[in-house]
C-alpha cells in the first residue's frame, strides 16, 4: 500500500510538516514523486518512519537516528528487539516511579509509613529522569547510549552513604572552583584541586574514567550554554575557567 504525506502524517500521528523536513534532512525520502509533485511512501518508508519514531521516544536524535538506519550493518529486526528491551526498561522504571509517588501519598496522608529506603529510591530515579530531559539528548549524542545506560544504572545502585557522598563532593567542587576562579590562573594549585575533585565526583557516576573523557565534560561546559550559565551565574568566566583548570589537569595526569 501507498501513501501520500498527509495519509502518513495521520497514520503516524505526525504533521506533514514534520514528514517533509524528514525528507529534506535525508532522514525519511519517499519512494517516488508522482507526476503531480505528490510525495508517494510504499510499505517500506512505512516501516522505516517506525523506527524513527521508536528512536525518537527513546530521545535519540535525528542525527543520531540517521547515522543508525543508514549504517549498511543496520537490522530492523534486530533493531525492534533493542527496542523493545529499551521499553521494557523504561517501562520498568516509571512503574517504580509510580510506584514511590503511591507510597508518599500514602505516607503523607497517613495511610502507610514509608521508609527512608524507598524515599531514596523514588529520589535516584527523579534525578535520572531529570537529567535526561534535561541534558539527555546532548550527552547521548556526545558519550553514547551504552556510556549513559551505564552511568544511570550506577547511580540507581548507588547506596544512600554512596549518594550522600556525591552530593556532598559535588558541592565541594563549587567550593573550591570559587576559590580557586579568584586566583585567575587555572594551573594554580587550587584549581588542580579543583579539577581532581571533579574528576573524583564524576568518576562516582561513571563505570572508568579516561582523562579524554574528562577533557571532554569539561569542554561541553563551555559549549553548550545551558552548563555554562549554571557555573556562571555568579561568577562569569568560571565554566571557561574549570574548563582550562581541568584540561591543564588532565594533560598532566595517566588514567
Amino acid at each position: 500500500m501507498e501513501y501520500t504525506v498527509q495519509k502518513l502524517g495521520k497514520l503516524a500521528g505526525i504533521s506533514t510538516r514534520t514528514l517533509r523536513y524528514y525528507h529534506q534532512i535525508g532522514l525519511l525520502v519517499p519512494s517516488r514523486i508522482n507526476s503531480s509533485g505528490y510525495r508517494i511512501y510504499s510499505q517500506a518508508e512505512v516501516d522505516q518512519l517506525q523506527q524513527i519514531l521508536f528512536y525518537k521516544q527513546l530521545g535519540v536524535s535525528l542525527d543520531a537516528i540517521k547515522r543508525i538506519i543508514t549504517d549498511p550493518s543496520f537490522n530492523s529486526t534486530h533493531a525492534l528487539y533493542d527496542h523493545r528491551e529499551k521499553l521494557l526498561t523504561k517501562r520498568e522504571e516509571l512503574d517504580k516511579m509510580i510506584s514511590t509517588v503511591n507510597k508518599t501519598l500514602d505516607n503523607r496522608e497517613g495511610r502507610t509509613t514509608m521508609t527512608d529506603k524507598e524515599k531514596f529510591e523514588g529520589l535516584k530515579q527523579k534525578m535520572i529522569d531529570e537529567n535526561e530531559k534535561e541534558f539527555g539528548k546532548e550527552i547521548r549524542k556526545t558519550y553514547g547510549d551504552a556510556q549513559v545506560d551505564k552511568s544511570n544504572q550506577k547511580m540507581k545502585g548507588m547506596t544512600q552513604e554512596q549518594f550522600e557522598r556525591a552530593e556532598k563532593l559535588g558541592e565541594e567542587v563549587l567550593v573550591t572552583l570559587s576559590e580557586a576562579f579568584e586566583t585567575k590562573d587555572p594551573s594554580s594549585d587550587l584549581a588542580r584541586k579543583t579539577a581532581d575533585l571533579h574528576r573524583q565526583w564524576i568518576s562516582l557516576y561513571w563505570n572508568s574514567y579516561t582523562k579524554e573523557a574528562h577533557a571532554g565534560v569539561a569542554q561541553l561546559y563551555v559549549d553548550d550554554e545551558r552548563f555554562t550559565a549554571f557555573y556562571d551565574k555568579d561568577q562569569p568566566g568560571k565554566a571557561a575557567f574549570l574548563r582550562d583548570a581541568i584540561h591543564i589537569y588532565t594533560d598532566m595526569v595517566d588514567n
